[in-house]
């Protein structure tokens, strides 16, 4: 799928993450795309700060739990700077409100996304538009009904994107495999060999699979070819070919 590119100077982000594997794999995803550069990187809320101060960037993608200053104690000050998008594994309702109340412009959950639908997420982000996956849509949804309250922005306030529609699609592994017409147990793949896989139909590299599992390449290299033997393929292209059902080839990576 070729990239589409956006005229002009390239979008400035700075990513803020404490798992320098995350913030290494983030940035080698964002920069592969001539329209999007990573200008800066911090390991918590401080030095998101003096980044974005320093920088100026045009997006913000920040953790929620970091060492230090958090995510969420510096998105005030970093969100009166730029527009920020939180990308995390707390999916908590009251963490998502507070997210929102505190200037959020968006909602990232890893794991609920694909490599193609951050790059979109962010330069719609970019343009003013915000994006939640499903979980963090439903978690502000619940937040509302046990009444923890919090007052969208003009952007919070626009819970449906590219990734908040193709994720509800897909909010876990098994109705992926339901969509598919597949049975979870078909393959007899593990629950996360099944999220590695997921990544792998979505195109990501070893790398990027990595930093969005929170493990080590070689650890995603260990189920890979666990996946391969389980799928009786010997390369990407066959593996994605028996996953979703096709005879597609040309993904081999």
């Amino acid at each position: 799928m070729p990239d589409q590119a956006l005229p002009g100077p390239p979008l400035r982000v700075l990513v803020a993450d404490d798992n320098p594997v995350v913030r290494a794999g983030l940035a080698a995803l964002l920069d592969a795309h001539p329209d999007i550069r990573v200008t800066a990187r911090a390991s918590n809320g401080a030095e998101a700060l003096t980044a974005a101060t320093r920088h100026r960037p045009d997006v913000i993608l920040l953790d929620v739990r970091m060492p230090g200053t958090d995510g969420l104690t510096a998105l005030p000050s970093l969100a009166g700077l730029a527009p920020v998008m939180m990308l995390t594994y707390s999916r908590e309702p009251e963490v998502v409100a507070r997210a929102l109340r505190l200037g959020a412009a968006g909602y990232l959950v890893h794991g609920e996304f694909t490599a193609d639908e951050l790059i979109t997420a962010v330069r719609n982000l970019s343009d003013g538009r915000a994006t939640f996956t499903a979980s963090a849509a439903e978690a502000a949804a619940v937040s509302d009904s046990l009444g923890v309250s919090y007052e969208p922005n003009e952007n919070s306030s626009h819970l449906q994107s590219v990734v908040a529609q193709s994720s509800k699609a897909r909010p876990a592994s098994a109705a992926r495999l339901h969509r598919r017409g597949g049975n979870p147990l078909e393959f007899g793949l593990s629950s996360r060999e099944v999220e590695v896989m997921d990544l792998i139909a979505a195109g990501m590299n070893n790398r990027q699979i990595a930093a969005t599992c929170f493990i080590s390449e070689k650890t995603v290299k260990n189920h890979i070819n666990r996946i391969f033997a389980k799928l009786h393929s010997s390369t990407r292209s066959e593996a994605i070919a028996h996953w979703l059902g096709t005879a597609q080839g040309g993904w081999n990576r």
